[in-house]
């Protein structure tokens, strides 16, 4: 009896060995499946149609170049709206239009709507030259593939940089000269853009104060002339701006107020 238990304890590790070998086999097998799988997983990729974000090295560096190029012209149109109300005559005209309308007292009327759209077809107007000199030495060329879009924007610069040149005032070129801590230039072209479009600005907002400051002093007679009369009377609990208004919109519509005014504006820019 002893002899025969050594002899099946034998037996079972010799019919253990081929499962033991079978599985040292099938481990080996899956190990060589997922090492290429593990090796490229250490590099973490995300990859479209167009171009492909990750750590590895690029096939077609002109084609990460391009993705770039078009996420720079993005990011410009995105501005687009605020660089084209600042360096045209838009900034000046929303301004007179809001202080108008303060000075009449109409609270919201005309509204947002109407003032920013009647400020945008005005600067359409008046920067109507200041586009065709532009799509002419520029645009055109550029779409004909004549010029480079470097020195297209070059040209495209140079009529936009004279009307604001002759909007602007010295003192204030001066001042953003003086803080940028350049040398005195000897003509507007040695001024850069940088320096012009923020000296512009301001001059702009200046200009737009003070024609909405002589708007404002008629109106603010009829409100003082109105206030007087009605304490006189004794109407001291009528608000004088209930009274004023109509004297005010009567005042503006038989001077032909907006025929003045936009006329006026128009012209400022001439």
């Amino acid at each position: 009896m002893r002899a025969e238990r050594p002899a099946r304890a034998n037996g079972r590790r010799w019919g253990r060995a081929p499962r033991l070998l079978a599985a040292a086999v099938a481990f080996a097998a899956l190990a060589a499946l997922l090492t290429p799988a593990l090796a490229s997983a250490q590099v973490p990729t995300v990859s479209t149609p167009y171009f492909t974000l990750g750590t590895a090295a690029g096939d077609d560096p002109a084609r990460g170049s391009a993705v770039l190029q078009i996420f720079l012209l993005m990011t410009v149109l995105s501005l687009a709206p605020a660089i084209l109300t600042m360096v045209t005559s838009f900034t000046r005209i929303v301004i007179v239009l809001s202080l108008l309308r303060r000075a009449l007292g109409t609270m919201q009327l005309p509204s947002n709507q109407i003032v920013i759209g009647l400020a945008l077809f005005l600067t359409v107007f008046i920067m109507a030259p200041v586009w065709q000199k532009i799509n002419q030495a520029a645009l055109q060329p550029y779409l004909e593939k004549k010029i480079s879009s470097q020195q297209a924007l070059e040209l495209a610069v140079g009529p936009l940089r004279d009307f604001m040149f002759k909007q602007t005032r010295e003192k204030d070129l001066a001042l953003f000269v003086d803080v940028a801590k350049l040398q005195r230039p000897a003509g507007p072209e040695d001024i850069p853009i940088s320096v012009l479009i923020p000296s512009f600005i301001i001059s702009e907002v200046k200009t737009a104060f003070e024609i909405g400051l002589l708007l404002y002093v008629p109106f603010l007679i009829v409100d003082m002339v109105v206030a007087a009369v009605l304490l006189s009377m004794g109407m001291m609990m009528l608000p004088p701006v209930m009274v004023s208004l109509p004297f005010k919109l009567l005042l503006f519509v038989l001077a032909d107020g907006w025929y003045l005014l936009v006329g006026s504006l128009v012209k400022s820019f001439g």
